[in-house]
C-alpha cells in the first residue's frame, strides 16, 4: 500500500507542477489531449487554443532519469542549421516540462501508408537532411565510440539471449565485446558528425509546405552523440518498425555517397558494421522492454531486427565475430519469442 500511495502522490505532485508551469505561459487555458508516448518515460499532450492553434507539452520526469536540457540544446542547434526541429516555446528544465512547436501528425510511416507513391521522395528528403547536417559545424557532443558501442551491442547477449535461454554467459559477452571493439575501431573511422541515433520513419514528420531539407520534421534527437555518418542513414533504412524496400535502401546509400562526396568502400563497410552494432543493441533493448517493463508488443518487431542483423554479418569485416554470434544467439522462432514475453 505504501508504495502505491507514494506513486499516487508523485502523480498528483507532477500534475500540480505541470499546472504551475502552464500558468506562467499564454497556453494555460488551452484544451489538453494526450498524445502517443514512446519507449521512454516522457509523456506528450497536445494543447489546442480557441483559434485552433496547437502546441505540444512534453512531460519528462527527472525522477525517472529524464532530462530536457539535451533536447533543448540539440533542437536549438538543428534549427540554426535550417532544419525543422520544434521551436522551444517555454521550458522548466528543473521539473522537466517543455512547450514545443507542434509539427503535426504526418509521420513518414503514416504518410507512406496513405500515399505509397511518396515513399522514395520522403526517403530522399530524409537522406538529404543527413547530407546537410553532416556538412554543418559540429556542436560539442560526447563521442559514440568503439567501447561504448561494443557494450551497447552486448545487450543482445545479456538480455535477448539470456531471456530466451534462461542463463547468461558473462565470459562470452566479454569476449564478444573485446573483439567487436577492435572491429569498430578499425572500420568506423573519420571525422565525427552529429548522430541522432533514432532516425527512422516514426520519428520523422513530413512538412511539404516547407522547402528543401526543412520539409523533414525532426523529433527524437536528445540522445545525440558524435559518431559516424553512416549511423543515422542505416537507422533510417534498416527500420525496426517497417520494411524499407531493398531498392530504396540501395538507392539512398548511393545517393548519400554521391551527395556527400565520400569514400564509397569505407562508408559501405562502416554501414554494415554499424548495422550489426545497432541491431544487436535493439534486440537487447526490445527484449528488456518486454521482460523488465511489461511491454511485450516490442517482441513482435524482433524478427525484422534479426533479419537486418543476420544480413550485416555477411560482410567480411565482421568475420572475427560472425561465427561466434551465429552460434550463440538463438533465432527468433515463435517458441523463442514467447520466452521473451512476460
Amino acid at each position: 500500500m505504501a508504495a502505491s500511495h507514494g506513486a499516487h502522490l508523485r502523480m498528483i505532485d507532477r500534475k500540480t507542477l505541470c499546472e504551475k508551469f502552464l500558468s506562467q505561459t499564454p497556453y494555460v487555458d488551452w484544451q489538453r489531449g494526450l498524445l502517443a508516448g514512446d519507449a521512454s518515460n516522457r509523456r506528450y499532450e497536445r494543447l489546442t487554443g480557441p483559434d485552433g492553434r496547437t502546441v505540444v507539452l512534453m512531460d519528462a520526469p527527472p525522477e525517472k532519469g529524464e532530462d530536457v536540457r539535451p533536447f533543448v540544446r540539440i533542437a536549438d542547434y538543428l534549427r540554426t542549421q535550417g532544419l525543422s526541429a520544434p521551436e522551444i516555446l517555454a521550458q522548466d528544465a528543473v521539473h522537466g516540462f517543455l512547450l514545443l512547436e507542434d509539427l503535426g501528425d504526418d509521420l513518414f510511416s503514416r504518410v507512406i501508408q496513405r500515399e505509397p507513391a511518396l515513399e522514395k521522395e520522403l526517403y530522399e528528403a530524409a537522406t538529404d537532411v543527413l547530407v546537410a547536417l553532416h556538412q554543418a559545424p559540429m556542436p560539442k557532443l560526447e563521442p559514440y565510440g568503439p567501447r561504448l558501442m561494443a557494450e551497447m551491442s552486448g545487450l543482445a547477449l545479456s538480455k535477448y539471449r539470456t531471456g530466451i535461454l534462461g542463463h547468461c554467459d558473462p565470459g562470452l559477452q566479454s569476449r564478444f565485446e573485446d573483439h567487436f571493439e577492435d572491429i569498430l575501431r578499425d572500420t568506423v573511422k573519420g571525422d565525427p558528425v552529429l548522430v541522432q541515433r533514432d532516425y527512422h520513419a516514426e520519428n520523422l514528420l513530413w512538412l511539404p509546405d516547407r522547402t528543401g531539407v526543412a520539409r523533414v520534421g525532426l523529433l527524437d534527437f536528445q540522445d545525440a552523440r558524435a559518431g559516424h555518418p553512416a549511423f543515422d542513414l542505416m537507422s533510417l533504412l534498416q527500420d525496426a518498425r517497417r520494411d524499407v524496400p531493398a531498392g530504396i535502401e540501395m538507392q539512398m546509400i548511393s545517393h548519400y555517397i554521391a551527395a556527400a562526396n565520400i569514400d564509397e568502400s569505407g562508408f559501405r563497410t562502416a554501414y554494415s558494421v554499424l548495422s550489426v552494432q545497432r541491431n544487436m543493441r535493439i534486440l537487447g533493448v526490445f527484449a528488456r522492454l518486454s521482460i523488465d517493463y511489461g511491454k511485450p508488443h516490442y517482441v513482435t518487431l524482433i524478427p525484422r531486427v534479426w533479419d537486418h542483423f543476420i544480413r550485416g554479418l555477411d560482410h567480411s569485416a565482421l568475420a572475427p565475430v560472425a561465427d561466434l554470434l551465429r552460434d550463440s544467439l538463438p533465432a527468433p522462432s515463435p517458441e523463442n519469442l514467447d520466452k521473451l514475453r512476460p
